[in-house]
């Protein structure tokens, strides 16, 4: 079995059990029951630094992508070690506000920022705005001279690169809702000055999620720079340059670069230039900082083939579903136990609730558990209570301790806000 004794990834064998750093995962669960998230401080961390490390020529803004982790004690851990945050919503601003964060170190993206996000994000002192359609830029503009503020905003420009990664998370193409074209971009910086509440000074590109190539990036980061020179060329001074996030994670064989790897190709293309550089990592930091644990109910045989059914469902960790992603699959305890090929399913009442197509998984019994690798980002972040199922608890270990970091939802939750009329009593 394999022992994932990858010096940032603390999740290994100890004795014949998997731990998560010095906690053995079973201990937890048996106190907390299933499903459940667990995060590793120390792996969040570590890559964390390893990435400010590498990019530390350029002194970058690092942003946290929020997206793929919202848990509190992440975002903290992370605000601790000096990172910004890359943001989508009024929610997840209040958030970083909530977790003392660096407002100096935040930038908000999205297509559709409504005018209270605005407005809250402005009122928050933010970095920058991430800029993705004129509509949008006329809207901010507004807001601000109402509040008599004048905010900085980069455009989010649409470089029109099909990235090699799975098409729902494929953003740089003009056939996706984001950025706006090269063309739009140009003449938008030219006519900066229709815009007095607000000061054109970055440029964004992202071209997508789990990208595990080099190449997509740098013909990115170079079209964008050519764009650059040329608004240089027309009198146009951009400050900030925003590279987005996107590098992808080993999550069956995937081989993706790390950061020195990709800071090598990156480095040698800004050191030389006058432009403060903005990071937007997610998955990459927090992916394999987390497990996803879920116990074995029973095995179904059809007599065409054999489905292991656990009690996590499609609603607790979508991407299978969603994307067809693979996540490692292993037992908590090594028993020597036989494998079988098997379906592993879900509750959910979907066909798609599936973690695993024919997959050769240990034939544990029933009641004994299984980890999911590779599940701390846009795990617990995309969870929902579809099948009126309660999301899971939330647990982050460092060294020896671990700690609830969110409770398991409840019925109350789950009903909470939710009136009947007086007409149907």
């Amino acid at each position: 079995m394999k022992s994932f004794s990858h010096p940032i990834h603390d999740f290994k064998y100890i004795d014949g059990a998997l731990h998560c750093e010095g906690v053995r995962v079973s201990a937890i669960v048996e106190k907390t029951g299933t499903p459940a998230y667990i995060y590793s401080y120390t792996t969040l961390v570590e890559h964390y630094r390893k990435l400010a490390k590498a990019f530390e020529p350029l002194d970058p803004v690092i942003c946290f992508a929020m997206k793929a982790n919202a848990n509190l004690a992440v975002l903290k851990a992370l605000a601790r070690e000096g990172s910004g945050f890359d943001i989508v919503s009024g929610g997840e601003l209040r958030k970083a506000k909530l977790i003392g964060a660096d407002m100096r170190k935040v930038v908000f993206a999205s297509v559709g920022k409504t005018d209270d996000d605005i407005r809250l994000a402005i009122s928050a002192g933010i970095l920058l705005f991430n800029v993705e359609s004129l509509p949008e830029l006329e809207n901010i503009n507004r807001i601000a001279a109402g509040l008599r503020k004048k905010v900085m905003l980069a455009l989010r420009i649409n470089p029109d690169i099909d990235a090699p990664t799975h098409d729902k998370i494929n953003t740089g193409s003009l056939k996706k809702k984001f950025g706006i074209d090269l063309s739009t971009a140009r003449q938008l910086f030219l006519d900066r000055e229709k815009y007095p509440s607000v000061r054109m000074n970055g440029v964004h590109i992202h071209i997508g999620s789990q990208i595990t190539e080099g190449a997509p990036f740098i013909t990115a980061i170079k079209k964008a720079l050519a764009f650059i020179d040329d608004l240089a060329a027309q009198g146009v001074v951009i400050e900030y340059f925003d590279i987005g996030g996107g590098l992808g994670i080993i999550y069956k064989d995937e081989e993706p670069q790390n950061a020195l790897d990709y800071a090598r190709k990156v480095v040698p293309l800004l050191k030389d230039r006058r432009l403060r550089l903005i990071m937007e990592p997610g998955r990459f930091i927090v992916g394999n900082a987390g497990i996803f644990v879920t116990r074995k109910l029973y095995t179904k045989d059809n007599g065409l083939k054999k489905f292991m059914i656990v009690d996590a469902g499609m609603n607790d960790l979508v991407r299978p579903s969603m994307y067809d992603a693979h996540h490692e699959i292993i037992p908590l305890e090594k028993s020597g136990a036989r494998s079988i090929v098997c379906d592993v399913v879900g509750p959910v009442c979907e066909s798609a609730d599936v973690f695993a197509h024919d997959r050769k998984v240990p034939d544990i019994r029933d009641g004994q558990y299984l980890a999911l690798l590779s599940a701390g980002a846009y795990g617990y972040a995309m969870a929902s209570n579809y099948n009126a199922r309660p999301r899971p608890v939330e647990v982050m270990v460092s060294g020896g301790a671990w700690d609830v970091v969110k409770e398991r939802e409840t019925f109350k939750d789950l009903v909470r806000g939710s009136i009947i009329p007086e007409y149907l009593k």
